[in-house]
């Protein structure tokens, strides 16, 4: 081979690995979570419209508590540092991320068990970079990525919220990371690609209660940590931002303008009915992290916050989900005689568990609350949901129906075929949820040490 060959070879293979790395680049390093909006961001200082910061308007004179209280509801901190039956803030709560279990620390301010040693600059190098007191680095479960937006006054108001509270002294189970996870100083580099460390920017070319909406969604309830799917390397793919993904076995559906499988179609009225009590009428109820989410922290907010984050994720760009198909919004027959698809063992399981709260047609005669129809979990061909549902129950908080669990009354191919048949009597197409299916959402909601 000549000389001239061996270099046009070298140039052609040189090219595609030029081409081959910049697609994973692009890839594996996503715009930011408001890249969508372009428009003009600014630094907060240079920002001359009303404060989209810390508390809204009618709390700006109460006590440094009082906005500290608020600010840690919304941030959903209790949610994920908190254990079933558990003290609140004392930690244990289990993650599993797929590469073993994580348990959330304890941030009451017991000295030796939780953060009672901390300093104000301890607490904000946390929350905006993901390390702790001691320099270790701090897993993404807990969503600093998105926390890094906060302003240092807000993460001060939370940290006083949370050493006014008696500490608790409780130390949570040692992580089991498999490696190479369990090597924390990995996260140093996960950092470096993930993390802005940079703090909100209101946009000039938006509303004032367009940028209160972002700053709520994006840095203190940190919807995307939920709804958004993420890459390989486990962070955040805005290009299918607010698309959905799973979280703990559950679907966090899609919340993009997309008026199939997305919340295009509701109206305004029924998202904020939504995030402040978890259900609304023809759009069905939340359960699992979602109804978690409503009840410790969204149910807090003030309507003006509620009214801001529907102005901001009306703004969020439709992105199509396959298996979410427009839900079925007519109701089924009366008769039970009715097969509706499914099995006739899911039928028979529906009859003696199910029935007397749903009704055959799906509507509720107890409470709007356990209405199907037009429910996307019901719409949902995998069935996730409703398998979950059934498996783990939903506990909601008075005056909302809790529904209770069905896991020990019931094998997987009966939970399987109660969904599948949930989801053909009710929903647009039926499922094929099969038990074997249904056996790994058992085992991954039996979580350890819980």
């Amino acid at each position: 081979m000549t000389r001239r060959r061996w270099i046009r070879l070298g140039a052609i293979a040189g090219a595609v690995i030029v081409v081959l790395g910049g697609a994973a680049a692009w890839y594996m390093l996503p715009p930011g979570a408001m890249a969508f909006a372009s428009g003009n961001p600014v630094a907060l200082v240079d920002y001359k419209g009303p404060s989209p910061v810390g508390v809204p308007p009618e709390l700006r004179g109460a006590s440094l508590l009082v906005r500290g209280k608020y600010l840690t509801e919304a941030a959903d901190c209790q949610a994920c540092h908190t254990t079933t039956g558990g003290k609140p803030f004392a930690g244990g709560r289990a993650f599993n991320t797929g590469f073993g279990y994580l348990y959330s620390p304890n941030i009451t301010a017991d000295r030796e068990t939780g953060i009672g040693a901390w300093t104000d600059a301890d607490f904000i190098r946390a929350v905006h970079k993901g390390i702790g007191r001691d320099g270790s680095r701090l897993y993404p479960a807990f969503p600093y990525e998105s926390y890094t937006a906060l302003t240092d006054e807000d993460v001060k108001a939370i940290k006083a919220y949370l050493f006014s509270l008696p500490p608790v002294h409780a130390r949570p189970p040692q992580n089991q990371m498999m490696f190479p996870a369990n090597q924390r100083w990995l996260m140093a580099f996960w950092s470096l690609a993930y993390n802005p460390d940079k703090r909100f920017e209101p946009h000039t070319d938006r509303s004032a209660e367009w940028n209160r909406g972002a700053y709520m969604v994006e840095a203190l309830a940190h919807c995307g940590d939920c709804h958004t799917p993420r890459n390989p390397g486990q962070a955040l793919d805005n290009r299918r931002k607010f698309g959905g993904a799973i979280l703990d076995g559950w679907r966090a559906y899609n919340i993009t303008q997309d008026r199939n499988s997305g919340i295009g179609a509701w109206t305004d009225r029924q998202i904020a009915d939504y995030l402040k009590t978890g259900h609304t009428v023809g759009r069905g109820s939340a359960g699992g992290p979602m109804a978690e989410a409503v009840d410790v922290s969204l149910s807090k907010l003030a309507p003006s916050d509620i009214r801001a984050m529907v102005a901001y994720l009306r703004t969020i760009p439709p992105i199509a989900t396959a298996d979410l198909p427009a839900p079925k919004m007519a109701a089924a027959s009366d008769s039970h005689r009715q097969m509706a698809g499914g099995t006739r063992r899911g039928k028979q399981v529906f009859q003696g568990a199910c029935v007397s709260c749903h009704g055959w047609s799906g509507k509720s005669l107890l409470t709007p609350d356990a209405t199907l129809v037009g429910s996307r979990s019901v719409n949902d061909v995998t069935a996730t949901n409703v398998a979950q549902a059934v498996l783990n129950g939903i506990d909601r908080p008075a005056p909302s129906l809790s529904m209770p669990s069905f896991r020990h009354a019931y094998s997987d191919a009966e939970l399987a075929a109660v969904s599948n048949y949930v989801t053909a009597r009710f929903g647009t197409r039926g499922s094929q949820i099969t038990p074997k299916e249904v056996a790994k959402l058992r085992a991954l909601s039996a979580r350890p040490g819980q």
